[in-house]
């Protein structure tokens, strides 16, 4: 039996057992099954492996999209240049990392983006957000980030002022701000600034419509939630793990 699951903690309102358990019943897969691995810390995956070597495949979320980069054996190239993974193809003890949250992000971005859309507020800096930065770098999209505390490379959310937000009418929400069940928060940025020349995506899924894109509709922005983005990274997940 392959066995495949996802490691992230916590796990209680995982989108991935249910999707995979029923694209394994939908394909009529007889030899596989998927489960969930809340793991508190990132050091319990070396036993997590030992306890189930029939593991092919691990899906990785929050919070252990970097951490987990210590217990694997080979990068793809996407990964060595972001530092963050999302998925772990296990061979026997060979672990290879990879980050299909580029092509998932980027397939479901670009189908609203409009000609006005040339620079990019990035919300978050963690595993997600590094995959955003990626994917507008190859789009030739300028961004900035915000972070909670500003550094080198990032500015913080009481930094976004009138002009910031005129500047960057592409905004993405790469926290978990907004996510099931905190549906009643959302990043804090002048919300009244924003406009129909603005383009909100959020990479939350649920719910499918957070107080973040909410507040974006009410402007008149067009918006995007990260389903579309899960469902084409789950897909090429299963495609990794059961590469030859």
């Amino acid at each position: 039996m392959k066995t495949y699951g996802i490691i992230g903690y916590p796990l209680t309102h995982s989108f991935s057992q249910k999707y995979f358990m029923e694209k394994i019943e939908r394909e009529g897969v007889v030899d596989a099954v998927f489960h969930t691995f809340p793991l508190t810390i990132i050091d319990e995956l070396p036993a997590l492996l030992s306890n189930n070597p029939s593991l092919k495949g691990l899906a990785v979320t929050i919070p252990y999209k970097e951490k987990v980069l210590q217990y694997v054996n080979y990068l793809s190239e996407e990964v060595e240049q972001i530092g963050a993974a999302n998925c772990i193809r296990i061979n026997g003890d060979e672990l290879t990392a990879f980050n299909t949250d580029i092509i998932g992000f980027e397939q479901s971005f670009v189908k609203k983006l409009q000609p006005q859309h040339k620079k990019a507020l990035i919300l978050g800096t963690g595993g997600a957000s590094k995959a955003v930065q990626y994917v507008l770098k190859k789009l030739g999209i300028e961004f900035l980030i915000v972070s909670r505390n500003a550094s080198e490379n990032s500015i913080r959310y009481a930094d976004i002022t009138e002009s910031v937000i005129k500047e960057h009418n592409i905004i993405i929400n790469s926290t978990p701000l907004g996510m099931s069940p905190s549906e009643d928060t959302c990043p804090d940025i002048p919300y009244h600034l924003l406009n129909t020349d603005h383009y909100l995506y959020d990479l939350v899924y649920a719910p499918a419509k957070t107080l973040f894109l909410q507040k974006g509709e009410e402007r008149g922005a067009p918006i995007e939630n990260g389903f579309e983005m899960l469902i084409i990274q789950a897909e090429e997940n299963w495609r990794i793990w059961n590469e030859d």
